[in-house]
């Protein structure tokens, strides 16, 4: 019996100190964000153009990805409500109202999320653990360069301002492909179907304030999971595997929390 209890418990300490360091990244990211904006010309910092290029990369070459992803979702979502509203009652007149303020409050920036959690976790983790396995980092520490400073920081700064941008763009998408379909398969009123008077701010403050909490949680999680490969190109394809497993994760737990902490605020009238 000795054995396996060993085993489960190496294996939960080993959870904890993961989840410790974990946390120790995002607020030495946090401090770095501090730094950053304090010392804009530090040399310790990152380069010039690094924010840039994180930004077209996280964010220009994930819009396609998006788009045709939200697109299609939208029209999948709208046609099944439409469709099982016409065996029922055949009015099509809430479809509309009810399918922005989800689009707005859930689906817009969780469903981003879940795209840029797959093609931008498994990207950060893969050039993070690359660098990790050929002593990139280490050498980074002997010039006296804070490897978060450098690598995490404009990742984050990135991931957050792309996600909420790519987040008004999915949402509109979406909610622009479901309303052709509405509209091509059972012939609902334009006018009818895109009423916006049901949003509220809420709904708005809520969808951003995901976007916002998604886009800092994917460039961590997978930064941790890259900073931690071992070994050579299997640790990184481990690295790369557990950044999407990881940011995917994160998504939907905070996307549970947020929504929770919104209905128990707003008295569950959302």
């Amino acid at each position: 019996m000795s054995g396996p209890v060993e085993r489960v418990g190496a294996a939960a300490l080993d959870r904890l100190r993961a989840a410790r360091d974990l946390w120790r990244l995002y607020v030495s990211t946090i401090a770095g964000l501090g730094r950053a904006l304090a010392r804009r010309r530090d040399h310790a910092g990152p380069p010039r153009g690094e924010l840039g290029r994180q930004m077209f990369h996280i964010g220009n070459r994930s819009l396609g990805f998006v788009i045709v992803t939200l697109g299609f979702i939208g029209m999948v979502v709208t046609f099944e409500a439409c469709l099982q509203l016409s065996r029922v009652t055949g009015d099509y007149s809430t479809v509309g109202g009810q399918m922005i303020r989800l689009v707005i409050s859930d689906f817009g920036p969780t469903l981003t999320a879940m795209m840029l959690a797959t093609r931008v976790g498994a990207g950060i983790a893969a050039e993070l653990g690359s660098m990790k396995v050929t002593e990139q980092i280490d050498a980074l520490r002997m010039s006296g360069v804070l490897p978060v400073d450098y690598l995490i920081v404009p990742r984050f700064i990135a991931s957050v301002l792309m996600t909420v941008v790519l987040t008004v763009i999915g949402t509109l998408v979406m909610y622009g492909a479901g309303g052709l379909t509405a509209w091509r398969s059972f012939a609902v009123n334009p006018s009818l179907y895109f009423d916006i008077s049901l949003v509220r701010p809420r709904h708005v403050a809520i969808g951003v304030l995901k976007a916002v909490a998604f886009g800092a949680a994917i460039p961590i999680v997978a930064g941790f999971c890259g900073l931690r490969a071992r070994g050579s190109s299997e640790g990184v394809g481990w690295a790369t595997t557990a950044a999407v497993v990881g940011s995917s994760f994160a998504v939907i737990a905070l996307d549970f929390v947020i929504s929770a902490a919104a209905l128990w605020v707003t008295g569950g009238d959302l």
